[in-house]
């Protein structure tokens, strides 16, 4: 019989015949149209065969008056085999539910560990966790990664100057940087103070050492201004001289800025995608239908699914699609100039120390050429401009 697994789906039932002339019903039953196969001989009066399930009523059509018993022996494929399944259907459910209950457990946050962090930093820490959904008990599948807990935490807290994020089973570890931390003593050995740049000295301040220049004085890269050799002649003493000697300095920083520029952002509209990833395939879970948007940009989240210490290659994916528009932002020549004026302050900033001051500007050229608008400024800034210089061995002032 070809494509005999196919009577598999619609089941099969192998039966037993006794009684006399049994050659003659089988005969009857293959006129009638009954598939039968595998039919053996077990005694004179006995044979056994195969038939499909769905023509079990007219074979006991066909019985009846011939004198033949029939007796069902086995029951083989799919009808039957669902027929089983739900007779056990407890031990079905429970192992089902167990391997459900097992992989869901070993997806939850069962733990937090910071390191590093004060008790008043750890509790603000753990404040903002909770904020953001990372918590004991809950799924990592609703949580952050950890890239994005690791931001939002740094820009959140201002006590800290950094913090690892790390997911190691089903436990956050985080290894925190505090920003107040206790200074090291710096202990120098004996020194000079010497002008890093050209300045005019406009204040100064000499904590240990011998000042060898006044306010108002000009000085040159490298001049001496606070003496690390001390005491009368002959009775010379060495130390680290130390202070702030704060000068006015010069830049001249030049700034372009195109009058016409066209950039993209997002508009606000996004729609959010679900998937359920098995190895490279995806199989849509929710939101589907094609994305209407000309220009988006694509974010994509995805998470891993455990089972208690094996990584399994199945993973829940979320993509998030943001519609983008074109914009032309177009500058008059005094915005322009305006913008450049403020991008130049900050350029400044930006190569300066923090204790640095700016005490005035002076636009030395403004031009229009070419859609562009090309700023030059002068800036004078007060900062401090002294630098250690280590004493040679002997050396005397």
């Amino acid at each position: 019989m070809k494509n005999r697994w196919i009577t598999f789906f619609t089941g099969i039932i192998s039966v037993r015949i006794t009684g006399k002339g049994l050659e003659r019903y089988i005969n009857t039953l293959i006129k009638n149209g009954l598939l039968i196969w595998s039919v053996r001989r077990n005694g004179i009066q006995s044979l056994t065969f195969k038939m499909k399930l769905n023509d079990l009523s007219k074979l006991r059509e066909l019985s009846r008056g011939s004198g033949i018993k029939i007796e069902f022996i086995k029951k083989e494929g799919l009808p039957f085999l669902f027929k089983r399944l739900l007779m056990n259907s407890g031990f079905l459910v429970g192992a089902i539910s167990f391997l459900v209950i097992i992989t869901i457990l070993s997806n939850m946050i069962w733990g937090i560990q910071i390191k590093g962090a004060e008790p008043a930093t750890e509790y603000k820490i753990n404040k903002e966790l909770d904020k953001m959904g990372v918590k004991v008990g809950k799924l990592q599948f609703f949580v952050d990664n950890v890239e994005s807990i690791q931001r939002q935490l740094t820009n959140n807290i201002e006590e800290i100057t950094w913090v690892g994020v790390e997911l190691q089973g089903t436990t956050y570890h985080l290894q925190v940087v505090e920003k107040n931390e206790p200074e090291k003593p710096n202990y120098l050995s004996p020194q000079h103070l010497v002008a890093k740049k050209k300045a005019v000295i406009v204040d100064m301040f000499v904590e240990e050492g011998q000042a060898v220049v006044d306010i108002y004085d000009r000085v040159e890269p490298g001049q001496l201004l606070v003496s690390g050799v001390i005491g009368k002649e002959g009775q010379n003493v060495q130390v680290p001289a130390k202070g702030e000697i704060w000068g006015e300095t010069w830049y001249k920083t030049s700034v372009e800025i195109p009058i016409k520029t066209t950039f993209q952002v997002y508009n606000g509209n996004e729609k959010r995608k679900h998937s359920l990833k098995l190895g490279n395939v995806k199989i849509p879970l929710w939101g589907f239908g094609k994305i209407e948007y000309k220009e988006f940009e694509t974010e994509t989240n995805e998470k891993q699914i455990k089972f208690l210490n094996w990584t399994l290659p199945i993973s829940l994916v979320s993509d998030t699609h943001r519609e983008k528009e074109s914009e032309t932002r177009i500058y008059s020549n005094e915005e322009a100039i305006d913008v450049a004026k403020k991008m130049a302050r900050l350029d400044i900033k930006n190569n300066l120390p923090e204790d640095a001051k700016i005490i005035g500007e002076n636009i030395l050229h403004q031009a229009v050429d070419n859609d562009k608008v090309t700023v030059s400024i002068h800036f004078q800034i007060v900062e401090n401009i002294a630098g250690g210089q280590p004493i040679i061995q002997g050396e005397s002032e």
